[in-house]
């Protein structure tokens, strides 16, 4: 498999930052509900400390796939019986997909620096209260906004792979080409 992708396939570069990208997400949402939920504040700090790291790999990986797309790789084309309105609907879930990713990454970001959570991350502070911080609440939206897209995005695929049967996924490295 080439590192960059073809007209009908994602190159290997492509496909681990995509599916590296998920397993994270799905570790972030896994640790940050835990944490939201959690009123022992060692539990929630413990569970923040991975959270953080999660997040700051999912904004890079995301950084790292904008700049391959507008300087390395091209994705590959669209299946042509695909409707327009289809194709311009993938467009735009994917677009808002990363513009979600950036925003939710630096409201988590804005979130710790501004509620002055650093020192309890890094060392053995408390934990200040992070719910009165503006960044917190565009955080959360953010998130809830990524959580809907992400069912657009996996229920399109799914839909590609079992209704449409054009083997969609083979593209992303699942099943054969």
């Amino acid at each position: 498999m080439s590192i960059k992708s073809s007209s009908a396939r994602y190159g290997s570069v492509a496909i681990a930052i995509h599916w590296l990208t998920a397993l994270m997400i799905v570790g972030l949402f896994a640790t940050g509900l835990l944490a939201a939920a959690q009123v022992d504040p060692a539990a929630k700090l413990a569970l923040l400390r991975a959270h953080l790291p999660l997040g700051a790999g999912v904004l890079l990986l995301t950084l790292l796939r904008i700049v391959w797309w507008l300087v390395v790789d091209r994705h590959p084309a669209l299946p042509a019986d695909q409707p327009n309105w289809q194709k311009l609907t993938a467009k735009a879930v994917h677009f808002a997909l990363y513009a979600v990713v950036l925003v939710t990454a630096s409201s988590g970001i804005a979130t710790i620096i501004l509620s002055g959570t650093l020192p309890a991350i890094v060392g053995s502070a408390t934990l200040p209260n992070l719910e009165t911080v503006l960044p917190r609440a565009v955080h959360g939206i953010a998130t809830r906004l990524m959580l809907g897209l992400l069912v657009l995005h996996i229920g399109a695929a799914l839909y590609h792979q079992f209704i449409r049967r054009d083997r969609l996924l083979a593209r992303m490295g699942v099943g054969a080409a």
